[in-house]
């Protein structure tokens, strides 16, 4: 019994980390059928924002807290400046946008070894969060607890956002007939801008939370873009709930076959999963459901 709680909290950990690195795709993705390369990029952005905040305030504790919310603006940022000058010229163009994105992921990484180094850098942790908090003879690392739960209230934010203001109407009016919103008086432009400011700036709440986890180096996010990206296609484009369903499965069943086997046998066993499913169900598991008759 102590053996499946641990495997299940460990699926729950990774899926909760999985779920930060997918939850911005899932909107810009969703909304603008962008395949953005580039957002792995932003989560290291948002990590280093981390790691420069700490400098100037001693205090870990503060400094997470303080890195969270800027992280959100400077991913924001990144993300509203690619989308302004590259990826609003490539809109129906999606195989434009991988290759270009990808382009830009090259560059930012290679600037932040010009800025930070070649080595990976250590955040030092709160004192807050060091140690296990033991439960059901198991002790759960409390970093582990902590990015668990602000996975789950970066999710009930942006459902709130989604679906109590102006801008989630917006959201969902583009995602389901851009052309109709458009002639309903939506700028989609701007929704687009909104979009990608926003999901980007989840990126960059991620990059803080993985801080956490480890060292952070210029490729951090070439370690997650993959795994975020499966997240979305089988979640079901652009779909939030499909995401958060998606994200703690493909933990589960990855920390699953990793107690089994071994790690890289363990993801290559998620991908023939992955594949499978896809073939049963190629709009992933939450589809947008209208009453176009097309």
């Amino acid at each position: 019994m102590d053996a499946l709680f641990s495997q299940l909290f460990a699926g729950l950990s990774l899926g909760s980390v999985l779920l930060l690195a997918a939850l911005g795709l899932a909107l810009t993705f969703g909304q603008m059928g962008v395949i953005n390369m580039a957002h792995g990029e932003f989560m290291m952005a948002g990590a280093y924002t981390a790691f420069v905040l700490q400098a100037f305030i001693p205090d870990a504790g503060v400094s997470l807290l303080v890195a969270l919310p800027v992280g959100f603006v400077v991913g924001g940022l990144l993300g509203l400046l690619l989308e302004v000058t590259l990826i609003s010229r490539m809109y129906r163009r999606p195989l434009d946008t991988l290759l270009v994105t990808f382009g830009v992921a090259l560059v930012l990484q290679q600037l932040a070894r010009d800025v930070f180094g070649a080595p990976n850098v250590d955040v030092r942790a709160p004192a807050w969060l060091s140690g296990a908090v033991p439960f059901l003879g198991m002790n759960l690392p409390k970093t582990r607890l902590f990015i668990l739960g602000l996975a789950i209230a970066c999710v009930v934010v942006l459902a709130l956002v989604l679906k109590m203001t102006s801008l989630g109407r917006r959201i969902r009016a583009t995602v389901q007939n851009r052309d109709l919103a458009e002639t309903s008086g939506v700028s989609t432009r701007a929704t687009d801008r909104l979009t990608f400011f926003v999901g980007s700036g989840v990126a960059g709440v991620a990059g803080v939370a993985l801080t956490l986890l480890g060292s952070i180096g210029p490729t951090l996010g070439t370690n997650y873009i993959v795994d975020a990206f499966l997240v979305v296609v089988v979640g079901g484009i652009g779909q939030l709930k499909g995401a958060v369903i998606a994200a703690f499965s493909l933990g589960i069943v990855q920390a699953t076959f990793e107690y089994s086997t071994t790690a890289s046998l363990a993801k290559v066993l998620l991908f023939v999963v992955i594949v499978a499913f896809l073939q049963v169900r190629p709009q992933g598991l939450v589809s947008v459901r209208t009453r176009s008759l097309a």
